[in-house]
């Protein structure tokens, strides 16, 4: 059975704890992102259980697939909601990431209807580029929400290296706090002050005061304990939770054409090789899956190009054969992709189990999920 993602739900628990305690040490929370594995509930449960109590989705569907799962938790929509869904964002969101007065409008009357108060976090430009208020504006949109019924100011937050290039570095972060500060001279004291993402980690690890952030957004982090700046492991963290499993279909050694040549290949372009004999494997899995460019292959393995359906690989080694499996590690992209992906199944293990790892021998892996446990619910 493949493709398939393999999901270790321990190494996601024991990485939510090691950066749930490290950052409780400097006054900051976490939410828990669950956008990347598409509200996945089992892994959402193994983020409950390492210590998060807030968690965070940018689809209103993601979240619903986490409120049928049981899941009873505080859960923000962290990207602006659409007109067209406000009625679902009040029903299932305790707040909201917004940028337009009118959305605003349009949740503060959804939940007079409804008779809830809705929580609103404004999130600032800082330079990122993607979404967000102004800074000079800021104040308006502050004014304009606290004369809403049905809605309540919850927070300020800002995005930082996920469309544009800012660091969220030592002057970038005090800019920020120092707008919240300017805020709360004229309103209450926000509950949420979310200064960005897993990319804000070497920030919130280094040495000096942390100004008014006091909650960050991680996902790629949690998930595959690397820096989505630097791509660099963290240190403390698990690199291997995920691990895409994709069957070999053809291996054989072909041809190459008369001199080099390149030929488009969706997004990718193929080396075809030179002329001679060339070890080539094709696996069953192509851009329709997940990302190609964001997997890692085992040791003398090497991608050469991909289509909709197939994966063309080269290997030093001649010992594979059509229904062998190979292991490999994911990117954040890759990932993403593998989980919204309808043909991937995803296998889950617990801790005291494990799957193997890139490079070990390759041989049929199990067909059914494995011990899914979701965290207790809570309030």
């Amino acid at each position: 059975m493949a493709p398939r993602i393999e999901i270790d739900l321990g190494k996601i628990r024991e990485n939510t704890r090691f950066l749930v305690d490290a950052l409780r040490a400097k006054g900051i929370r976490v939410a828990g992102v669950t956008k990347a594995v598409c509200g996945d509930p089992a892994v959402a449960g193994a983020m409950q259980q390492g210590g998060v109590s807030l968690l965070a989705d940018a689809r209103i569907s993601n979240v619903a697939r986490l409120r049928s799962a049981g899941i009873t938790c505080p859960i923000e929509l962290i990207r602006s909601p659409m007109p067209s869904e406000v009625d679902r964002v009040v029903e299932t969101c305790a707040a909201s990431y917004n940028t337009e007065m009118e959305v605003i409008a349009d949740l503060s009357a959804s939940a007079l209807r409804a008779g809830k108060v809705h929580g609103v976090i404004l999130m600032v430009e800082m330079g990122d580029m993607r979404d967000g208020i102004c800074p000079h504006e800021l104040g308006r949109y502050v004014s304009l929400v606290a004369h809403l019924p049905g809605v309540a100011l919850s927070g300020i937050g800002a995005n930082f290296a996920c469309l544009g290039n800012v660091s969220p570095d030592d002057e970038a972060m005090a800019a920020f706090s120092d707008l919240v500060k300017d805020i709360e001279i004229d309103a209450p004291p926000l509950k949420a002050v979310s200064g960005g993402g897993s990319a804000n980690l070497p920030w919130a690890f280094a040495s000096g005061t942390k100004g008014r952030v006091n909650e960050l957004r991680l996902g790629e982090a949690i998930l595959l304990g690397t820096d989505p700046v630097s791509g660099d492991p963290i240190d403390g963290l698990h690199t291997d939770a995920f691990r895409l499993v994709a069957e070999v279909i053809e291996a054989n050694c072909k041809t190459g054409h008369a001199g080099p040549r390149r030929v488009e290949c969706e997004n990718s372009e193929a080396h075809l090789g030179e002329v001679g004999a060339t070890s080539r494997i094709i696996l069953a899995l192509g851009m329709q899956d997940t990302d190609v460019h964001g997997l890692t292959f085992p040791p003398g393995v090497a991608a050469i190009g991909a289509t909709s359906d197939h994966t063309v690989l080269c290997s030093s080694e001649r010992g594979f054969r059509p229904g062998a499996e190979i292991r490999c590690g994911v990117s954040y992209g890759a990932l993403m992709r593998a989980m919204n992906a309808r043909d991937v199944e995803r296998v889950y293990v617990e801790a005291g189990s494990s799957f193997g790892q890139i490079g070990e021998p390759l041989q049929a892996r199990p067909t059914t999920n494995i011990g899914v446990t979701l965290a207790p619910v809570v309030g």
